[in-house]
């Protein structure tokens, strides 16, 4: 399994989004290394799979500043999930928060990460948001047959074949509107300069009220929700990375003060940045706290 210990959390696509990643790490084994399919790649970000064993032990709490995107996921275990029984083919909607999960006793998860309008344009109904459902008939997937043959499977790469393989036979054709907003998004995330809702739309070529239409339309939630979530994503890598100078990095990722930084890094995360740097600094597993980084010139 990959290692996240010779990289950065901001340069690691393994911990991308994943609050506390070392402590996590210790827990449950997560992998998104396994490659889409080309002919799926349009739609589906990333295939990702994560396992733990709890038993005897007390529940761990994982949380992600997930992306803007409906997660499909077969899931196992030895207790309910999400308040459903399993295994399950669950529905996971765009989250606006953070994704919040206790692991308790044993369990699996293999799952396909959909690419934020992606999940929309795969099955022609609305994105879902903020919710869990088992899957229906947004799909034409036996969910019984796929627990079956996925559950089959030891390896986590032969699972997600088998998920990979439910989902080929079903590919429509790419809308012309989500493929030129999945590139306008790939530009807001690979250009962090952008930070405001009519940057956006000038790149789009459209007004804002057009490109908050689109948003919800394929996306869900609104450019300047996906705006700051990416910035928080940053916010939280750059500080399990060891950053320490939260004026500074408030700075450097485009709040005008560390007031509103800290005002919107809560209101996702659940705790401000201060409090979460020294969550950072304790070593996993044991409360002791690190001692800070010296600080240098200039920051």
């Amino acid at each position: 399994m990959p290692s996240w210990t010779n990289t950065t959390p901001r340069d690691d696509p393994l911990s991308r989004g994943v609050l506390r990643p070392a402590a996590t790490q210790q827990v449950a084994g997560l992998r998104r290394d396994v490659a889409v399919h080309p002919v799926l790649a349009p739609f589906v970000e990333r295939w990702w799979s994560v396992r733990w064993d709890r038993t005897g032990q007390p529940p761990f709490r994982s949380e992600v500043l997930s992306h803007p995107s409906v997660n499909l996921s077969v899931e196992e275990g030895t207790h309910p999930r999400f308040g459903f029984e399993l295994p399950a083919v669950l529905v996971h909607g765009v989250v606006t928060r953070r994704f919040t999960v206790d692991l308790v006793g044993a369990g699996r998860v293999t799952a396909a990460k959909f690419r934020p309008g992606g999940w929309a344009a795969f099955t022609g109904r609305p994105p879902a948001v903020g919710t869990v459902t088992p899957l229906g008939h947004e799909l034409p997937v036996d969910a019984v047959r796929l627990v079956t043959d996925l559950l089959a499977q030891a390896d986590d790469a032969d699972r997600v074949a088998v998920l990979e393989a439910a989902l080929l036979p079903v590919v429509p054709e790419p809308p012309a509107e989500f493929v030129e907003l999945s590139a306008l998004l790939a530009e807001m995330v690979a250009d962090r300069s952008v930070v405001r809702v009519d940057q956006v739309a000038g790149r789009a070529g459209v007004g804002v009220r057009s490109l908050q239409r689109r948003f919800a339309r394929w996306v869900g939630v609104q450019p300047k929700a996906v705006l700051a979530r990416y910035r928080l994503q940053d916010a939280a890598a750059a500080i399990d990375a060891g950053a320490d100078d939260l004026a500074g990095l408030a700075a450097s990722l485009g709040w005008f003060d560390q007031s509103h930084f800290s005002r919107d890094f809560r209101a996702v995360v659940g705790v401000p940045p201060s409090a979460y740097l020294a969550r950072a600094r304790a070593d996993p597993g044991t409360g002791r706290v690190r001692p800070a980084r010296p600080r240098t010139s200039g920051r």
